[in-house]
């Protein structure tokens, strides 16, 4: 069976364009946890998508968008259809125009800010509607003009929403993050099989109690939970694309526990795994 590797992301950018822009529509969509060396802007359409970044998590509704920084672990959940327009800007192509981007953070509130700073996030949602427009039809002059849009966005988000990062503040996310990393890359080459605390903790060289304390902090649940969340996510994925039995799909991704798995699944998707699949089916 294919090795599954899901703390990076790579970033499918346009040759022509440098970024990733589409319109994603779906039917229902669990994307466990990960990162990209890339900021990432989702701009919903229709439907609904909840979106969790470092610690925090938001229900974005039609109209609503976020912005998640470069190297940020997040993940993302869509329990029914939802259509959402979907950016990300490499790190490689910012520097060339914002050196320093990487000491910056760019932070949108959409709904949360006041008046003067919402409209800026309004301007923001304009332009990557255009961009959409001028990406559906690609009519002539397409490149010059979502160029332009690109760099105008650009220019909003370094103007308006960019925020120095204090270099002690760089130099402890950078060490954390390699951590993360390193724990997620192993949790994604052996999700299938229960991985005792004892082994997680060596291999991101901390002792078992402070291991805890440090995955709790920065993913806001606990190893275990997170464990389960992964395998969850994987069965979501393989009920509504397959056809297969619940119990095989199960047992392909390790959740030996039947009663928890119910739980859990009723808890993040609000009905039975057959109900769900029959419900995106029609």
């Amino acid at each position: 069976m294919e090795e599954k590797k899901i703390s990076y992301e790579e970033i499918n950018t346009s040759e022509i364009t440098n970024v990733q822009f589409c319109t994603w529509i779906d039917k229902g969509n669990y994307a466990p946890y990960h990162w990209h060396r890339a900021i990432e802007i989702v701009y919903v359409l229709e439907g609904e998508l909840l979106v969790t970044a470092e610690n925090h998590s938001k229900l974005l509704l039609p109209g609503r968008c976020a912005l998640i920084n470069m190297n940020v672990i997040h993940s993302n959940k869509a329990t029914k259809p939802d259509k959402y327009i979907l950016l990300q800007i490499p790190v490689d192509f910012l520097k060339k125009f914002i050196p320093n981007v990487q000491e910056l953070k760019f932070v949108v509130n959409d709904g949360l800010e006041e008046k003067a700073k919402q409209n800026k996030i309004e301007q923001l949602k304009k332009i990557l509607e255009k961009m959409k427009e001028l990406d559906d039809n690609r009519s002539e002059g397409f490149l010059l003009y979502f160029n332009c849009l690109l760099f105008e966005l650009l220019c909003l988000m370094h103007g308006s929403f960019s925020e120095k990062i204090y270099q002690a503040d760089m130099v402890r996310k950078k060490r954390d993050f390699a951590r993360l990393n390193k724990i997620m890359d192993y949790v994604a080459k052996n999700y299938r099989r229960n991985i005792p605390l004892e082994e997680i903790a060596k291999v991101a060289l901390f002792e078992p109690k402070y291991f805890c304390r440090f995955f709790k902090k920065h993913m806001g649940i606990t190893f275990l939970e997170y464990q389960n969340e992964l395998r969850l996510s994987y069965i979501y994925r393989d009920l509504i694309n397959t056809e297969d039995l619940v119990a095989e799909i199960l047992e392909r991704h390790g959740f030996a526990n039947y009663k928890l798995f119910r739980r859990m699944f009723k808890a993040r998707f609000g009905d039975t795994p057959l109900k769900v699949r029959a419900r995106l089916k029609n």
